[in-house]
This record gives C-alpha cells, structure tokens and sequence, in this order.
C-alpha cells in the first residue's frame, strides 16, 4: 500500500498484524523493501512483532525525484574529501523523516527501529531526531559518517560506479550478481541461482537506476551525522561483519563507541550481505534485544 509520508508517497508493507510492538525496517542504499529476506521479516513476527517495510524515497515503488537531475557523484565526492559542501537532491534526514512519517500515517506512537547500511544511517538520525519515537535501534552493517573511518575497498567502490554492460534484464542481472559476489560474506556458502532470482525480481518491481546516484549523493552529502549520535537515548544495538569490504567493520565500531550504552557486535566471517546463515545468527542477537527492550519500555 502506498502512504503519504513527509509529504510524498512512500510503498508500505505491513506484516504480523496490529496489537504488537512495532519494528520498522530500513533498507540500504538502492536496495527496494523486499531486500530484507522473508525469513528474516518472519522470525521477526513468529517473535511476536508487527514488522512494517518501506521503500526509501527514490528506489521501489515509492515516489521518485527524477526532476532533480542526478549530476555527479565523482565530482561530488572530489568536494567531500576537500571539506566543500556536497549538492544531493535530498538529505538522508529527509528519508529519516519519510521513516517517522510513515510512522505517523499508520498510526504509530513508538518503534523498534532497525536499519541495514544506509537505513542503519537513517536510523541512527531517526534516532537522534526523534528520541520520544524509537523503541530501540539496531544499526546493521553501517557507519556513523566520522571523516576518519576507512571507506570501500577499491574494487568495490570501481564496482559500484560501473555501468552495466546494457539495459537488458539478462545484463542487469549479471551486473548485479558481480557486484554482489564482491561483497559477499566468504565464510558462508553463496547460493547464485537465488541470488540471481532476487535481483531479477527486484528488476521486475522497479529498476530507477538515477535514484540510486541520488541517495550515493545523501549519502556523500551527511557529514554532521557523527556529531549527532551522542544525542540517541534508545537502547542500541549494532551489528557488522569482520569482513566487510564495502563499509569496513571501523564503521561499525565508531557508531557503538558514539552512541551512549550501545552494544557492538562483530560478526566473523559476514561481508555486507544477508544470506541466510548470517540472518540466523543476526537474529539470536536482535530478538532477544528487541524482547528486553520493549520488557523495560
């Protein structure tokens, strides 16, 4: 269903039914609502949770900024490591308030709120924005933004930038398997026929490649969030692989040493993906977290 969220429409999924404690779920950057994997939205509910998905802004079914132009993320990353300010379409407090927002139209006082990559840095200033809102937060494989933590490796970051060799579902997909195959956690087993079958699946939903190079831009473009997470009052969790090699596990230990009583939690072996042995073991961390959480609350 769509809502109207901070004044634009944002694809909602609501799943466990109305009565529960709530978990909105944030995805990362591109990534469409349904990135989060089935069984990880289900041990979620089977824990007695209402779990709610949105598409960010720019990506899904959610409203889009084609308007804006998407201009350049090289040239816009050249003003970031010179200390200039960088021009995004919109701020990732922007997709923070879209996140409340959407909040707000289902009626929702008070959440758990858990974000993967770039929805853990929209989580984190959810967080620092709104404390009378957040449950709890748990930050996934992210960053707090601090100019001094390491960024991708650089076969990443050449394959992130790289164009696919056409727009045809066959090449899309095969991009978008290479790309995952770099990032992937190497000390669990890679399923490519699934994994092949999910981004063709996410293609067939919605392919907005320019919304992708916007939130890049959000992204490149939030260099105060750092200074904010010291202000998060919630209990906090955060998770991220020890061999991560697009957002390097300093991130994540630079987020936990920021924000006040969080926990911090390496997972060995994780890259920056959620197979599904990785989803186990997340999941023995973040539910019993979120069940002591919403006890104390």
């Amino acid at each position: 269903m769509k809502v109207t969220a901070n004044g634009i429409q944002i694809e909602v999924e609501d799943s466990g039914g109305e009565g529960r404690p709530v978990i909105l779920l944030i995805m990362g950057l591109g990534m469409q609502l349904i990135g989060w994997p089935a069984e990880f939205v289900q041990a979620l509910v089977d824990g007695g949770f209402r779990v709610i998905r949105h598409d960010n802004r720019d990506i899904g079914l959610s409203q889009g900024f084609d308007e804006a132009g998407t201009g350049s993320v090289i040239w816009q990353g050249i003003r970031q490591r010179l200390g200039l300010p960088v021009r995004s379409a919109y701020s990732l407090q922007d997709m923070a308030d879209d996140a409340l927002g959407v909040l707000d139209a289902l009626g929702i006082g008070r959440a758990h709120v858990i974000g993967a990559s770039m929805g853990g840095m929209i989580a984190q200033r959810l967080a620092a924005s709104a404390p009378g809102r957040m449950a709890s937060l748990v930050s996934i494989m992210s960053s707090s933004g601090a100019r001094n933590l390491p960024g991708p490796r650089a076969d990443v970051t050449a394959a992130l930038l790289r164009r696919p060799a056409s727009r045809t579902e066959a090449a899309l997909v095969e991009h978008g398997l290479k790309f995952s195959r770099l990032i992937s956690s190497p000390a669990f087993a890679r399923d490519e026929r699934t994994q092949a079958d999910r981004i063709a699946r996410a293609l067939r939903r919605a392919y907005r490649p320019a919304g992708v190079v916007r939130q890049i831009l959000a992204i490149t473009a939030d260099n105060g969030r750092a200074d904010l997470l010291s202000r998060i009052e919630s209990p906090s969790l955060v998770l991220h692989g020890e061999a991560d090699p697009l957002v390097p596990i300093a991130c994540g230990k630079d987020t936990a040493r920021r924000i006040p009583g969080a926990r911090f939690v390496g997972i060995p072996g994780m890259g920056h993906d959620l197979p599904p042995p990785v989803i186990e073991i997340l999941l023995q961390h973040i539910v019993p977290f979120l069940q002591t959480a919403e006890n104390r609350s």
